[in-house]
């Protein structure tokens, strides 16, 4: 593509407030975006009420300020695109691609963990049931851009996966999908956590005709026992104050330069310098150091 297509994104849920591991999916993706002349857009994935964090959202994009990650346009709520997603859903149920589905976690857990189809036929209706995709168009396997080739577990790529939870709430594979269409994204950077499911994405994408992303999964941190950073862990939250150390820090974890004297540029010089000299060739597939 043109440099001057590229739009990319940050989509942080929240569910806490930025830490480590968040920097290196936000640093990468901007650095990424903006090396190629591109947009940088962020959106907040308030998908799921129970997990989120009173205030957490507001400190993301506060942080993301802070350390001088500015995006373009203006954000984008989940909360605010339920509509979108049911319309997707009742296109779907129009065309027969999807079904409601009563089985329960207890019992898929039974099966080994994957769905077997069980409700497909069954003619339910939506009464505490979950909606599943009827999967014809399976993708097993895509070319990420740092990782090279991935190839999914079979039984993952053609399960019938859910795009409503029993609960009502939306699934992040139907969400992220409508709404990365809806703003143009096609370049997805993000932590390597999230690979296994672009398969999954990647076969919605076709189901609704659309056309599909570029992906780059970024190596994650871990902590001294090996387990990544994550809220869930309780990765501690970025740190205030000067932004910068930590900023030399990622740029580290990704495998890039440093400008002589780094200390010497303000926040908005070291940014542009690491724009400007971002290599995705440099970044390591996997992560070499620990971080706590």
């Amino acid at each position: 593509m043109s440099t001057s297509s590229y739009i990319g994104r940050f989509a942080p849920s929240p569910s806490g407030d930025l830490h480590f591991g968040s920097l290196i999916a936000a640093l990468g993706s901007y650095l990424h975006a903006r090396s190629q002349g591109g947009q940088w857009l962020v959106r907040i994935d308030d998908l799921d009420p129970p997990r989120e964090v009173a205030g957490s959202a507001d400190r993301i994009l506060a942080t993301l300020e802070q350390y001088g990650l500015e995006w373009d346009g203006e954000v984008v709520w989940q909360s605010t695109r339920h509509e979108a997603y049911r319309e997707t859903l009742d296109w779907l149920h129009r065309q027969g691609k999807s079904y409601y589905c009563t089985c329960t976690r207890q019992r898929i857990t039974q099966l080994g963990g994957t769905y077997d189809g069980h409700c497909r036929l069954a003619g339910h209706g939506p009464e505490n049931a979950a909606i599943r995709l009827v999967q014809t168009l399976p993708v097993s396997r895509f070319t990420d851009e740092l990782q090279g080739e991935f190839i999914a577990d079979a039984a993952l790529a053609e399960e019938d996966f859910i795009i409503r939870r029993r609960d009502g709430l939306f699934a992040y594979n139907l969400a992220v999908v409508i709404d990365d269409h809806f703003q143009g994204v096609n370049h997805i950077v993000r932590g390597a956590d999230l690979i296994a499911p672009t398969v999954r994405q990647l076969s919605l994408y076709r189901h609704l005709g659309l056309p599909a992303p570029g992906y780059v999964h970024l190596p994650l941190a871990v902590n001294a026992n090996g387990d990544k950073l994550s809220k869930q862990n309780h990765a501690p939250a970025l740190p205030g104050g000067d932004p910068r150390p930590l900023l030399v820090q990622t740029l580290l974890f990704l495998g890039q330069s440093l400008p002589e004297c780094w200390q010497d540029l303000s926040l908005p010089l070291l940014l542009r310098w690491a724009v400007a000299h971002w290599s995705l060739e440099k970044v390591p597939r996997f992560a070499s150091v620990s971080y706590d």
